[in-house]
């Protein structure tokens, strides 16, 4: 934006604030600047005293005003000057006043708070230098083109939302575009309250983590209230920091200074709909300046493409794990938690496949509950849900994580076990028989199982040795129950 270069020093000043010590301080520190320095406690005495004489420039002090209370009649204000000279201070924690008011005419801004004597010499300096004006045609071509190649570039980045910290990596190389950006980040509040430093990119040696002494949990950080990203993702409010030492943090302040940076904005990522924001875009500046009405619009259509593209890798992520849920519904039995009986069939077919390719040995165990009819007859299916229950979790405990446990019917199970022969089957069944016969069923007496045992052979399917186990079984049962039997080649 460029200035009124030697326009007359305004004569006369209405400076507006509600509290009567920031009144009275600006008239202390400020009064000799002016022929007349008048004061107002908020907009509609403001305009009564504008009505009865006008002034040369109109001071706006933000601090105590509320922006969903006070914004219309502050823009009112402002758009009545019709461009003359308005002066407004901002406070770093709440930049979003900057845009709100700019819309309702041109303005100029300070970044509050000041310290004792520092807001007089930014008054001097621009009652010298003059206030801002319309912008000239050619450095807003320039600065549109500019903000128009990062905003390409960042909506780029959105073939990467598939996950969160690729997108957020690719997006902070499209904000370092930003003239005069040393480093662009991407915080993200994740479930459970959890600020984390998602992506960041920029000077070699700027390393936001070590400035702010953790990557997770910021918003437990005594920076929070400090930093401008911290600030944006805990308030909701963009925060712009154009002097390190205002946040009142001396070392935080020296270690920015120490690499460069001299002027810190934070953008809040707004939600999908109410409640906290999703985190925010933090850009570290080798310089301080103002920004225009088009930039500062600008970060906040990149906010809400950042909030866009986290949101569709929240939906990705989402869409994944409702894949995980579907596809553990129709290979898992409901009631223990084993494999059923169609994903079974092609377990073992794989294993058949991998038994073949490497001419490793692999066994096949079945076995049923014995008279499980009983138990439901005597004392009620849920118990007898609680036995199958009992059943599985015994025999998973026992097996290796390379052997599959399948339900293969009501009380009927097997065991899919690779690298196995038929004699070690055997002492594997053995152990099962022993380990269930000792377990404690919740409601009724112990139970038995039968288990038949065999082998793949050379030349056999699936189906082949599923007939030989079960013939196994089948003699397991004649033979008594509670006890192994091997299949017959």
């Amino acid at each position: 934006m460029s200035p009124h270069h030697g326009a007359p020093a305004p004569a006369s000043c209405l400076f507006v604030n509600p509290a009567a010590p920031r009144r009275a301080g600006f008239q202390r520190d400020c009064g000799a600047l002016f022929a007349q320095l008048r004061v107002a406690d908020g907009a509609e005495s403001a305009s009564e005293l504008l009505a009865q004489q006008p002034a040369d420039l109109l001071v706006l002090d933000l601090e105590r005003f509320e922006i969903g209370i006070d914004l219309a009649a502050l823009g009112q204000l402002v758009a009545q000057r019709a461009g003359a000279p308005v002066l407004v201070l901002c406070p770093f924690t709440n930049a979003r006043w900057l845009p709100a008011l700019m819309a309702h005419g041109p303005l100029d801004y300070a970044i509050g708070p000041f310290g004792p004597g520092e807001l007089q010499p930014q008054v001097a300096a621009r009652l010298a230098q003059g206030f801002t004006g319309a912008p000239a045609p050619g450095p807003v071509e320039v600065e549109l083109a500019s903000l128009l190649a990062v905003r390409s570039e960042a909506q780029q980045a959105l073939a990467e939302a598939d996950d969160s910290i690729r997108f957020g990596e690719r997006l902070c190389v499209a904000l370092q575009g930003w003239p005069g950006v040393l480093h662009a980040a991407m915080f993200q509040l994740h479930e459970g309250g959890d600020l984390r430093l998602e992506a960041q990119h920029g000077a070699a040696g700027l390393d936001l983590a070590a400035i702010l002494g953790r990557a997770e949990r910021l918003l437990q950080s005594p920076l929070r209230h400090a930093f401008p990203g911290l600030l944006a993702a805990a308030s909701g409010e963009p925060a712009l920091l154009d002097a390190l030492d205002k946040a009142g943090e001396p070392e935080l302040a020296q270690a920015l200074h120490a690499r460069g940076v001299q002027m810190v904005l934070g953008v809040p990522i707004p939600a999908s709909g109410p409640g906290a924001p999703r985190g925010s875009l933090c850009l570290l500046f080798g310089h301080a300046r103002p920004f225009s009405r088009a930039e500062l619009g600008a970060f906040a259509d990149l906010a809400q493409l950042a909030a866009f593209g986290l949101r569709m890798a929240e939906m990705m992520r989402e869409s994944e794990e409702l894949l995980g849920r579907v596809t553990q519904l129709a290979t898992l039995d409901a009631l223990t938690g084993v494999a059923n009986r169609r994903h079974g069939e092609y377990l073992l077919e794989q294993e058949i496949k991998r038994a073949r390719r490497y001419r490793l040995p692999l066994a096949l165990i079945a076995f049923d509950i014995d008279r499980f009819r009983n138990i439901n007859d005597a004392y009620g299916h849920p118990v007898g849900d609680v036995a199958l229950r009992t059943v599985a979790d015994t025999v998973r405990a026992l097996l290796r994580s390379s052997d599959a446990l399948v339900r293969s019917g009501g009380e009927e199970f097997q065991v899919i076990a690779p690298h196995t022969s038929a004699i070690d089957g055997l002492k594997l069944a053995e152990k099962l028989r022993a380990a269930i016969e000792q377990a404690e069923i919740p409601g009724c007496d112990h139970l038995t199982v039968s288990l038949g045992v065999a082998q793949l052979g050379e030349l056999e399917n699936g189906d082949s040795l599923a007939v030989r186990v079960n013939a196994a079984l089948a003699r397991a049962k004649r033979a008594g129950r509670n006890c192994v039997e091997l299949a017959m080649q």
